[in-house]
């Protein structure tokens, strides 16, 4: 049996992490965890039960009963709940209520890929490859307004653009896993480029890192 492939895509939002990371997956055959979901569900918890995502014990409260199976991925997707879930990702109990279930996702056997904020860092530093995916804030916040606006979600570009700077601003500054690339992360600056381009980039980084360690070939 090869040895696994575990892949750690980290990056703030919208910078294009999460369609990378989707990509790799297919690529490598390898399951996928979009750990951001995790964090948007509890914060679409705390904010359904009428809790402040401000409340520490509410918010580790509703991680502790989150059930991933159940998450519904489009009720988790407007502005609302994702910037709850920057605020509830910055409470240790939630991070650490969150842990178990994302470390063993990237330890199943053959390997896995996640994207986050703190994979190759805190969750997956024994990763094979790491990147840290990133893009100017105005690019970031033209990307996010463009998915507002094709799914008929009411948002103007100057308040996507606030809203991606606070939350750079929680993730970057937040005291447990904050927003940082690993020491041995590639830098992958999706400014410029297109889908195709970024995901061309991001295999080239994979196969270099496995060439290194020694993991399968696809």
């Amino acid at each position: 049996m090869p040895p696994p492939l575990i892949i750690a895509v980290d990056g703030p939002a919208a910078s294009g992490k999460g369609t990378i990371a989707e990509g790799l997956a297919r690529w490598y055959r390898l399951p996928y965890l979009d750990t951001g979901t995790l964090y948007r569900a509890v914060a679409l918890g705390v904010l359904s039960a009428g809790d402040d995502p401000a409340s520490a014990d509410m918010a580790a409260s509703a991680a502790r009963e989150l059930d991933p199976a159940r998450i519904d991925p489009e009720a988790i997707r407007t502005p609302q709940v994702g910037a709850a879930a920057s605020v509830v990702a910055a409470h240790p109990p939630v991070r650490a209520a969150l842990q178990d279930l994302q470390v063993a996702f990237a330890r199943q056997q053959g390997g896995a890929v996640l994207d986050g904020r703190d994979i190759g860092t805190v969750i997956a530093p024994f990763a094979h490859a790491k990147l840290f995916v990133t893009a100017t804030a105005e690019v970031r916040a033209g990307r996010r307004h463009r998915q507002y606006v094709s799914q008929g979600v009411p948002a103007t570009f100057e308040d996507v653009l606030a809203d991606i700077l606070a939350r750079d601003a929680r993730d970057r500054g937040r005291d447990t896993a904050p927003l940082a690339p690993a020491p041995d992360a590639v830098l992958l600056d999706t400014t410029d480029m297109s889908i195709e381009a970024a995901s061309d980039a991001a295999r080239r980084i994979v196969e270099a890192a496995r060439g290194a360690s020694g993991s399968f070939k696809r």
